[in-house]
């Protein structure tokens, strides 16, 4: 089960989020949205989880919850929605 998490401190690590999550089940994938042109962290982040329980449970505790000075937002994520491409020479 993929979660998002949101409003993330700038200096939050994918690590810091892997520790967190993995006190209530077990992480399969931590992805730490980075901004391209600053290399900075962008505030969210996608956790999977094996297990949709633990998921659960995890987003229970940790949403909500004050991390690194941040009020965390913790759900289930939604599937991405596709965006028409936009080129620069069809703009009017």
């Amino acid at each position: 089960m993929k979660l998002y998490v949101g409003n993330l401190s700038f200096e939050t690590t994918e690590n810091d989020l892997q520790d967190l999550f993995e006190q209530h089940g077990k992480v399969t994938d931590v992805a730490l949205m980075m901004d391209r042109t600053t290399g900075r962290s962008r505030g969210f982040a996608f956790v999977s989880m094996a297990d949709t329980t633990e998921a659960n449970a995890a987003v229970s505790a940790l949403n909500g919850k004050e991390v690194q000075g941040r009020t965390l937002t913790v759900n289930e994520a939604r599937p991405r929605e596709e965006r028409p491409r936009q080129s620069a020479g069809n703009r009017y």
